[in-house]
């Protein structure tokens, strides 16, 4: 994949402009997950996520071709995600959808093999509970959070996203495990 991103950009420098197209495919899903992850709006999800292309886009010449293209595009969403949660107060909205449904009610997703709607329902407001505890922490430990147990990076890439050191990043997931089983444990 990596050796494909590579040859891509290296037309998009040319000025083959199709060949963004194909690395922006390549992206789409994992940038939009990200920023939904931090933001918690689909909406302000997909701003930022079409930002971050277009920031990429416009800066891909700056782009150190010796390290990984996605590790360089997330911290560019990630920093715009962090832009967008220290410029905006919280919001709640009443007609929001239900994470990870894409606007479908429980009921729809049941298949005749899934366990008892009971134990979905349950696991479901588990998962809504915990993403809402990740989404009040503080936005150095969420971000921490966010890519390290939902998008699964090694510590190295986020430290390179961020742009911290190891240690710092390994505090703030520490300090943000913390304060969630805290908050956590009176739920």
């Amino acid at each position: 994949m990596d050796k494909i991103v590579k040859k891509r950009i290296k037309q998009v420098l040319k000025g083959d402009q199709e060949a963004y197209g194909e690395i922006v495919e390549i992206y789409k899903n994992s940038v939009y997950q990200l920023c939904y992850r931090m933001l918690g709006n689909r909406h302000e999800a997909e701003d930022i996520a079409q930002e971050a292309f277009i920031r990429a886009y416009v800066n891909i010449k700056s782009f150190n071709q010796d390290l990984k293209f996605s590790t360089w595009l997330f911290r560019i969403a990630t920093n715009l995600c962090i832009d967008r949660m220290r410029k905006k107060k919280p919001d709640y909205y009443l007609d929001a959808e239900v994470a990870g449904t894409e606007g479908l009610t429980m009921y729809s997703q049941i298949n005749s093999d899934t366990p008892l709607p009971e134990t979905e329902v349950e696991s479901q407001e588990l998962q809504e509970t915990v993403h809402k505890e990740i989404q009040m922490l503080p936005e150095k430990y969420r971000s921490a959070i966010i890519l390290k147990y939902i998008e699964d990076l090694s510590l190295n890439e986020i430290s390179e996203i961020l742009d911290l050191p190891l240690g710092t990043v390994k505090t703030r997931i520490h300090r943000g495990r913390e304060a969630l089983r805290q908050k956590l444990r009176y739920v």
